[in-house]
């Protein structure tokens, strides 16, 4: 297919939304029931994606899902680049945690000090003057 949509074969599902949309263009009067007879025959005998593609080449939207492209998914490419981040990135995003961390081990180790809780804020200033 020309969009880089794989070849695949339909579904009775697809079919059926390729026939709803040619109806579609019958109600708004881009299509006579003549060629509509005819598309539609062509659509029931489809068994590839490729095959709706040129009745559906002279229409606009509504399009058939099966000739759509696909979404592009953005969270997979970020969550991909996060994890290809280098080790002194992921410290510097994880150091307000960590300190967190260490803060709430600290406390707990020395009894009660409440100043310990000074730690994560003091890495969350000094990381803000790194960025």
């Amino acid at each position: 297919m020309s969009d880089g949509r794989p070849d695949i074969r339909l579904s009775d599902a697809e079919r059926q939304d390729a026939l709803e949309a040619l109806e579609e263009h019958v109600r708004t009067g881009r299509l006579d029931l003549d060629e509509f007879g005819t598309r539609s025959a062509k659509i029931s005998a489809a068994r590839m994606a490729s095959d709706l593609e040129p009745l559906f080449t002279d229409l606009p939207s509504p399009r058939p899902s099966a000739l759509l492209p696909l979404p592009t998914m953005p969270g997979v490419a970020q969550a991909s680049a996060k994890n290809d981040a280098p080790p002194a990135k992921w410290l510097t995003a994880s150091a307000v945690p960590i300190a967190a961390a260490v803060a709430i081990a600290l406390f707990f180790f020395t009894r009660g000090t409440f100043l310990v809780f000074l730690l994560p804020l003091a890495v969350a200033l000094i990381m803000s003057r790194r960025r």
